[in-house]
């Protein structure tokens, strides 16, 4: 198989993350909280050949649409990322992910100590620095499997 052959078939309408970085997919599925029982349609490819990152993850979800919320948790852990919409097989809408500066309510600190852990009505708040996210409150850093740490309640 060639490197420019498809290697997985076209969706109807859906949304199609591309460049992700090689070994992120499942991320992302954790991320938009897919694990198969709302039977989606989906589609990976891992470690595919890129001009752009050398190796990248695709991620195809059959009808679904990002919010703009998923969009931004998906920029801490795939800040290559492009997101195509797909509506009737054809590509309606392609942008490239826009790193926040400061990520509210959908992140839960680490800390155990940590206001935002407290029952206090305060939502949690993050700033989006190089190579991870910093909680506001406690300065906490998560560096890596944010998606560990994505706000289910949210």
């Amino acid at each position: 198989m060639s490197d420019h052959e498809l290697r997985v078939s076209k969706i109807r309408n859906g949304t199609v993350i591309d460049h992700v970085a090689a070994g992120q997919a499942l991320n992302v599925l954790a991320i938009l909280g897919i694990d198969g029982s709302e039977g989606e349609g989906v589609s990976i490819g891992m470690n595919v050949p890129s001009d752009r990152l050398g190796r990248k993850d695709v991620v195809k979800v059959e009808d679904r649409e990002l919010s703009q919320s998923e969009v931004e948790v998906l920029s801490l852990i795939a800040p290559e990322a492009s997101i195509n919409i797909i509506r009737d097989y054809d590509v309606v809408e392609k942008s490239r992910v826009d790193r926040p500066d400061t990520v509210t309510g959908l992140l839960s600190c680490p800390n155990r100590n940590c206001i935002t852990n407290d029952n206090e009505p305060i939502a949690s708040k993050f700033g989006v620095v190089a190579d991870g996210v910093r909680c506001a409150y406690c300065g906490d850093i998560v560096r890596d499997d944010i998606a560990a740490h994505l706000d289910v309640q949210s």
